[in-house]
């Protein structure tokens, strides 16, 4: 019966209690993230019913038991001997600060309140302490992989220390994630805790790969998680050595001008896409009398290189590369033309300098020879005068002198174009020209003439009259200008210029006419004009006179002006 009562009141405490714990509600965070070596705050909160007060608050933790590390009464606090005795302390609003939080630290921590008769309540939060990782360190195989392996070989070793919790490492080939779980991909992880209490985490990627990985990037990814967010770091690129067979072959020509001409620097380059690279042979090809294929080797080559520094056209021809992939035991071959591009220097039917006589027909043929039709045009003064290798010139005379050019181009290969001048020289007789042969002067006046000559050889210019001479001689024509005053005698005899060269002589008379001079109309002691004018002035008119500047109605009778022609 004592028994029975006993287990009653148990039974009625028990009730009690829970109902009790009912009404205090304790609110804390269900995690708090931080930091190793920063400070932890761990904020608790409550409610009590009705007007009753809190009576002591107890900070304690659960690992492997309840352990209490800080008591808060009416009337005092004080911080139980735990390891974080020297570390811990608790605010005015009950909020828990730990100091210096180290990976040991991470645990659960309950706050607890009691609250009289109103029972007590808790609640309790877990306390995750971070530590970022070392960036990754890549390791690839320096070895190399055979294609033709059965094994699925080692690709690279992934590797992050001092990590917090275990961070996870991803394996990425171009940019595209690598998953464990088929025969191609292998991943093995390996995970330490150090004594610190830190992670070491290293993964190591197995892998079956082909020619087509030859160019292929391989990186690893570390995600880890610090308070409030997810991160990640990633290794540098690595690329691995593949060895694989050779399956293709080719002989290409490399030149800075497409078309090759003679001059340029041309390589035949071999190339055949086995790795390692295959043993390279160059051959000249050529065909037999008995039209039997020949070849011959050609030493001259180096690493797949066959060079022809500044080409000849007699290089051009068939070759032939043999490549030998000793490794897989595979030989190939490729063949190639090589066309060297030429234009031979243009040939003349007649030398420069070509002489003509006056009058003469002729023509004058411009040839050259080349790997490609050519398209041939004469120039002169660089205007196109002619398309094709023919120069007719007819009935030349001193305007039909001069260099003319014959230009050939290869439409087939731009840039390859010749040229070559040829001088043409018209002999003949002075051909004598002047302005005008009848020019009206005033007696006294200084008067410019001038004189031009054609006709080769050159001639010279002379005058039948002593003056001021200034000869200006070009190609064509010559010419002489000369400045003299007009006397009765220069009236009476005009002009003449003369030419003369070891053909003969031309000459032209200028002729001079005479014309007065009127005074300036006076004026009489009424301002009445006097009205005089000359038989030329009433006969030519002020228009003529305003049109030649010739006219004496112009002209005071003291000026002398010089009359130009």
């Amino acid at each position: 019966m004592a028994l029975c009562s006993r287990v009653l009141c148990l039974l009625l405490l028990s009730s009690f209690r829970h109902v009790a714990s009912d009404r205090v509600k304790v609110s804390l965070p269900n995690v708090v993230e931080v930091r190793k070596g920063d400070d932890a705050i761990i904020n608790c909160s409550f409610t009590i019913p009705g007007q009753a007060n809190y009576t002591y608050l107890h900070w304690l933790y659960e690992k492997n038991g309840r352990v209490n590390i800080y008591y808060v009464g009416q009337d005092r606090q004080y911080a139980y001997d735990t390891e974080f005795k020297d570390r811990i302390h608790v605010a005015d609003n009950f909020t828990l600060y730990i100091s210096e939080v180290t990976l040991q630290d991470e645990r659960t921590f309950v706050c607890q309140i009691g609250a009289g008769s109103a029972g007590f309540g808790e609640n309790r939060t877990e306390l995750r302490v971070y530590k970022s990782p070392d960036p990754p360190d890549i390791t690839v195989n320096e070895v190399g992989i055979l294609v033709t392996d059965e094994e699925t070989p080692k690709i690279a070793r992934c590797e992050t220390k001092n990590g917090h919790p275990v961070p996870n490492i991803t394996w990425y080939k171009n940019k595209y994630p690598l998953h464990q779980g088929n025969k191609e991909v292998n991943i093995a992880t390996t995970v330490i805790k150090e004594s610190s209490g830190l992670y070491t985490v290293s993964s190591t990627l197995h892998s079956r790969l082909s020619k087509d990985d030859k160019d292929a990037f391989f990186y690893c990814e570390v995600n880890y998680r610090l308070p409030g967010k997810d991160l990640m770091m990633e290794s540098e690129r690595v690329n691995v050595t593949i060895f694989y067979p050779m399956e293709n072959v080719s002989l290409i020509v490399e030149s800075p001008s497409r078309p090759v001409t003679e001059g340029d620097n041309v390589g035949l380059r071999c190339k055949g896409d086995g790795n390692p690279a295959p043993e390279y042979t160059f051959y000249r090809v050529w065909e037999s009398e008995d039209r039997k294929e020949m070849e011959e080797e050609i030493k001259e080559a180096r690493d797949g290189l066959l060079m022809f520094e500044s080409v000849r056209r007699n290089a051009s021809g068939h070759y032939r590369c043999r490549a030998l992939d000793l490794n897989f035991v595979v030989s190939l071959q490729a063949d190639t033309m090589l066309s060297v591009n030429y234009l031979d220097p243009i040939q003349m039917s007649r030398e420069s300098p070509v002489e003509l006589n006056f009058g003469d027909n002729t023509t004058i043929v411009c040839s050259t020879m080349g790997s490609q039709p050519s398209a041939i045009q004469w120039q002169w003064e660089e205007q196109v005068i002619a398309i094709g290798p023919l120069l007719n010139l007819s009935s030349v005379d001193y305007k039909s002198g001069g260099q003319y050019s014959c230009v050939v181009t290869m439409p087939g290969v731009p840039g390859l174009n010749a040229s070559k001048g040829v001088t043409v020289v018209v002999k003949g007789q002075p051909l004598v020209s002047v302005s005008r042969h009848l020019v009206q002067v005033v007696q006294n006046d200084v008067l410019n003439v001038t004189c031009e000559a054609f006709g080769y050889p050159a001639p010279e210019i002379t005058w039948s009259v002593n003056g001021s001479v200034v000869h200006k001689r070009e190609k064509h024509p010559v010419s002489s200008e000369l400045s003299v005053q007009v006397t009765k005698e220069l009236l009476r005899s005009g002009i003449k210029c003369s030419a003369t060269n070891s053909l003969g002589r031309g000459e032209e008379l200028i002729t001079l006419q005479e014309v007065t001079v009127t005074t300036r109309p006076t004026i009489t002691s009424t301002g009445e004009p006097v009205k005089k004018r000359t038989k030329a002035c009433r006969e030519q008119g002020s228009a003529d006179c305003s049109h030649h500047c010739l006219h004496p109605c112009n002209r005071s009778p003291w000026s002398r002006s010089v009359l130009p022609v």
